[in-house]
């Protein structure tokens, strides 16, 4: 597994920790659990506005 080193305030690591913490699971978990939840909301974002992009062509078009 790849490491990578991701820069942040120490307010911020600590939020990071408690909830980590509080959820007993590590940082790393906790981490990637939140990237793949903003992929995840980010792609149908972007799937949702091509959507509405083609319906406007198309009444564009029609």
């Amino acid at each position: 597994m790849a490491k990578v080193l991701v820069s942040m305030s120490d307010k911020f690591l600590e939020k990071i920790n408690e909830v980590a913490d509080n959820e007993q699971r590590t940082r790393s978990e906790l981490i990637r659990e939140a990237l793949r939840a903003y992929i995840r909301r980010s792609s149908y974002t972007n799937t949702r506005k091509a959507e509405d992009h083609a319906s406007i062509l198309e009444e564009l078009i029609g």
